[in-house]
C-alpha cells in the first residue's frame, strides 16, 4: 500500500500535466485557426505547398549548377543539404508513426481544415523539411541574405500548418527542432568526414 500511493500520485500528476499541455495546445490552435484572416487562405496554402518542392528542388538545382560549372565545392554542399532533408524526412516519419497522434481536425470538429493532412500529426513534416533546408543553407552559406529569407520562409511554413488547421503548435515546434537538429548534425558529420588530417578535401570544404 505504501508503494501504491506514491505511484498513484505520480500517475495523477503526470496525467494532469498531459491534460494541461493538450489544453494549451488546442487553445492556441483555436486562436490561430478560427481567428485567421480567411482572405489569406490561398496564400498560406501556396506557402504550405511550397515546402516539399523547395526542400527537394533546392539541393537538386545547386547540384546541377555545380556539375555544369565543374564546381566540386558547390556539389558537395548541395549533397550535404540534400542529405539533411533526407535524414529529416526519415526521422520525422519514424516519430510520426511511433507517436501516431491524431490530427486536430479529427479530434476537434470545430477546427477548420483548409489543407491536406493525412498522416499522423506529430511532428509536422512540412515544418521539419522547411527548417532542415533553412538551417542547412544557413550553415553552408552563412550570409544574412541567405539566413534571413530562409528562416522567414521556414517560419511561415510552420505557421501556415496551424493557420490551415492541420497541426497543433507542438507539432510545428517539434518539426522545427527536428529539422534544424538533423541539418546541424548532418553538417557536423560532413565536416568530420572532410576535416580529417592529411586529406586534400579539407581546404576545399572550408572555402566559402
Amino acid at each position: 500500500m505504501k508503494k501504491i500511493i506514491p505511484n498513484l500520485v505520480v500517475f495523477l500528476i503526470c496525467g494532469q500535466s498531459v491534460i494541461l499541455a493538450q489544453n494549451t495546445d488546442i487553445n492556441l490552435l483555436k486562436k490561430i485557426n478560427l481567428n485567421r484572416n480567411r482572405s489569406l487562405d490561398g496564400t498560406f496554402k501556396l506557402i504550405t505547398n511550397s515546402a516539399g518542392p523547395i526542400a527537394i528542388g533546392t539541393p537538386v538545382i545547386l547540384c546541377g549548377a555545380g556539375l555544369i560549372k565543374h564546381d566540386s565545392i558547390l556539389v558537395r554542399k548541395s549533397l550535404n543539404i540534400g542529405a539533411s532533408i533526407a535524414v529529416t524526412a526519415i526521422i520525422s516519419t519514424i516519430i510520426k508513426y511511433s507517436v501516431n497522434r491524431t490530427r486536430p481536425f479529427d479530434t476537434y470538429p470545430f477546427i477548420e481544415k483548409e489543407s491536406a493532412g493525412g498522416s499522423p500529426s506529430f511532428p509536422s513534416g512540412h515544418t521539419s523539411q522547411a527548417f532542415a533546408l533553412a538551417t542547412s543553407l544557413s550553415l553552408n552559406y552563412p550570409e544574412w541574405y541567405v539566413i534571413a529569407p530562409s528562416f522567414i520562409w521556414a517560419g511561415t511554413v510552420g505557421y501556415s500548418r496551424m493557420d490551415l488547421g492541420v497541426h497543433y503548435p507542438s507539432d510545428v515546434l517539434a518539426g522545427a527542432i527536428i529539422g534544424a537538429g538533423c541539418a546541424w548534425l548532418t553538417f557536423r558529420v560532413n565536416h568530420l568526414l572532410y576535416d580529417k588530417p592529411g586529406t586534400k578535401r579539407k581546404s576545399a570544404f572550408n572555402k566559402r
